[in-house]
């Protein structure tokens, strides 16, 4: 059994559930680039695929970045002379500005102010903020609540701790019958958000896990890793075998309801960009395509011009272009399962063509063979028009000439590559 063989066996609305179920679990730890929230999230998906975990001690140097401390966090509020958490960190783990430095001390409420963000233009979503880099603190909430503070004095506390430690990823490797390597990266270090980043981290794990139980051409390395400094520092500790990275996926942003959208590699005409294309182009769906900038998730140090990995980005909506991003409104009301599962339909299909795709010598090259005679060809000739599986046949005899690929001959042909494929594969 392979990859093309689980679409037509797995249940893919139970795998939509089981998607959203997996996001559910995941969605009240509060993650962040490092800690025991990574930790907790990374243990929670070990049951279900090989992760193996690594840790990578704070300062070492990783090509012009450091290792950051270590972060944790026990509790946090802010609390009126009434004795009222007014905000509370037990509610909603995004009350707190990430990577916020121990504080506890009383303030008045113009002297809070400053550490106080909201978003006017949304009163009832809470934002997302952090703060990994420069020591500071703060508390995110609503600007409804923000505007019904009372002047008053306020005891503030953020009960964390900011100290070496470690940075940890994950890694779930898939070893195939070649030695090179499919990458399918995932960033997991956002608290309670749904879509951005739980929906990539769910859609990784369930690839991992199914693509574990069938024969594979390729190797598959999954990684879920904080994001930037996670994809600097795996590629710092594994820089002598990247060559082995022949096609690669940065997931996020999978669940929502918008329509599908890749962001090409930075080659721009990698395999995976055309396997991703491709797929998009013949499911039936709208979809964008847009070319790579060096902006947005992990593809851009993948595709860093010291590495220029053929690693593109899948996403339905993307980053920033969502009301929801980044606010307590990219909830598990948000994702949904139908969405979830048409993005795993998606993967799998795209790995699909990535696993099947070769070059292929037609051995009887001088003028069209006779097919008739073999009984792959209509009884009667003269009908206008050819069905299209004797359509792909001819384009698969035509191009098979060792220099055109089948993913090439199904864009030229206007075939999708199933069609290709049957009439090498059945």
């Amino acid at each position: 059994m392979n990859i093309t063989d689980l679409k037509e066996i797995l249940d893919i609305e139970q795998v939509g559930q089981g998607l959203h179920q997996l996001i559910s679990d995941l969605y009240p730890i509060c993650r962040s680039i490092t800690g025991n929230g990574f930790r907790e999230t990374l243990g929670q998906i070990q049951p279900l695929i090989p992760l193996t975990l690594h840790e990578v001690p704070t300062g070492t140097q990783v090509f012009d970045w450091t290792v950051p401390r270590e972060w944790n966090i026990r509790d946090a509020y802010v609390r009126n002379s009434q004795g009222d958490r007014v905000i509370d960190f037990q509610k909603s783990n995004l009350h707190v500005v990430n990577y916020s430095v121990p504080v506890h001390k009383k303030l008045s409420l113009e002297e809070l102010k400053p550490n106080l963000f909201t978003l006017p233009d949304r009163p009832d979503w809470v934002p997302y903020r952090t703060s990994y880099y420069k020591d500071s603190w703060g508390f995110c909430l609503t600007h409804r609540q923000l505007l019904e503070l009372p002047d008053d004095e306020y005891e503030v506390c953020i009960d964390t701790t900011l100290e070496p430690g470690s940075l940890t990823y994950g890694e779930c490797y898939l070893p195939g019958e070649e030695s090179d390597e499919v990458l399918i990266s995932c960033h997991a270090c956002h608290p309670s958000l749904a879509n951005d980043n739980l929906a990539g981290i769910a859609i990784a794990t369930h690839l991992a896990k199914h693509l574990g139980q069938v024969a594979r051409r390729y190797s598959y390395r999954f990684i879920f890793i904080p994001a930037t400094i996670g994809s600097i520092t795996w590629l710092s500790r594994n820089e002598e075998h990247v060559d082995r990275i022949k096609h690669g996926l940065v997931l996020s942003c999978l669940g929502d309801p918008g329509k599908s959208t890749y962001k090409k590699s930075r080659r721009g005409d990698a395999e995976i960009d055309r396997a991703v294309l491709h797929v998009l182009q013949h499911s039936g769906q709208d979809y964008e395509a847009i070319d790579f900038f060096p902006y947005g998730y992990d593809e851009r140090q993948y595709c860093s011009p010291g590495f220029n990995l053929p690693v593109g980005c899948l996403m339905r909506t993307p980053n920033s272009k969502y009301p929801e991003y980044h606010t307590s409104a990219d909830n598990l009301e948000f994702v949904q399962p139908v969405y979830l599962q048409d993005s795993f339909a998606k993967c799998l299909d795209i790995l699909s063509v990535l696993e099947h795709n070769k070059t292929y010598v037609n051995q009887n090259p001088k003028c069209e063979p006779q097919l008739g005679k073999r009984g792959l060809y209509r009884s009667v000739g003269g009908a206008a028009g050819s069905g299209i599986d004797e359509m792909a046949m001819l384009w698969t005899l035509n191009l098979s000439d060792g220099k055109h690929s089948l993913l090439e001959i199904a864009d030229r042909s206007g075939s999708e590559f199933s069609a290709i494929k049957k009439r090498l594969m059945p």
